[in-house]
């Protein structure tokens, strides 16, 4: 077996948008975050030619005029080869992070307003496909696309009306998106190591339809440059 280990980043902007939209048909922005550096291990170990179970942790920090959160992104995926240049992986995810408050109605009747809001965090399943295509000599394309489904649970503390009292509750959502990766890496033969720059998007909707305190859905748009050097040996 080969294992594989290093370091990857992602220096992202952020963006919360609510579920309405202006007058140009766009969404309203909730959070406009400065841009961040995400940072974290990259871990993989082949089994045979065929399989290998990978592993990537990202944490940073979100900072806005608005609010300031943290971010965890983790995924622990099984990749598949079907091609020399293609694989197909299923996996689990884990998120967590900030989420602006946000107006919205109580059993259908009564305004509220959030005063305070827990950590956003899901837990879900990813499936998607990636590929490594050859350029030149030691230097190759990759490219990874994926698409989400999360759930998990939010608490938050709300004020009814003018003055009431604040109560904290809990309210759960679904959450479904997509993960695509695309860089340029390049293999140091007498290192036995790979280092790959290139960039990564995410867009991810936040559903709480389902639940008694109505909420508009949100949607998070992550977006940003990564850089990652590995280093492969047999055990």
């Amino acid at each position: 077996m080969d294992m594989t280990v290093g370091a990857t980043t992602w220096y992202a902007w952020g963006k919360q948008y609510n579920s309405q939209k202006d007058q140009f048909g766009k969404y309203n922005t909730i959070i406009d975050s400065d841009p961040s550096l995400l940072y974290g291990p990259a871990l993989s170990l082949k089994f045979n030619d065929d399989f290998n179970l990978t592993f990537v942790f990202l944490y940073g920090k979100f900072e806005s005029e608005k609010s300031e959160f943290k971010r965890i992104d983790s995924d622990l995926a099984l990749n598949y080869k079907l091609h020399d240049y293609f694989k197909v992986f299923i996996g689990a995810k884990y998120l967590s992070y900030g989420v602006m408050p946000v107006t919205g109605n109580f059993h259908g009747a009564s305004d509220f307003t959030i005063e305070d809001i827990d950590s956003h965090t899901s837990y879900g399943t990813g499936l998607g496909a990636s590929a490594t295509v050859p350029i030149i000599d030691n230097l190759f394309g990759l490219a990874t696309v994926s698409g989400l489904y999360l759930f998990g649970k939010q608490g938050i503390d709300k004020t009814d009306g003018i003055g009431g009292p604040e109560q904290t509750i809990k309210i759960g959502y679904k959450e479904y998106g997509i993960n695509t990766n695309l860089s340029l890496a390049y293999y140091i033969a007498q290192w036995s190591t790979v280092v790959s720059l290139g960039g990564r998007f995410q867009y991810i909707i936040s559903d709480y339809k389902d639940n008694d305190i109505h909420l508009d859905s949100v949607r998070f748009l992550i977006y940003g440059a990564t850089l990652t050097a590995t280093y492969t040996f047999g055990i």
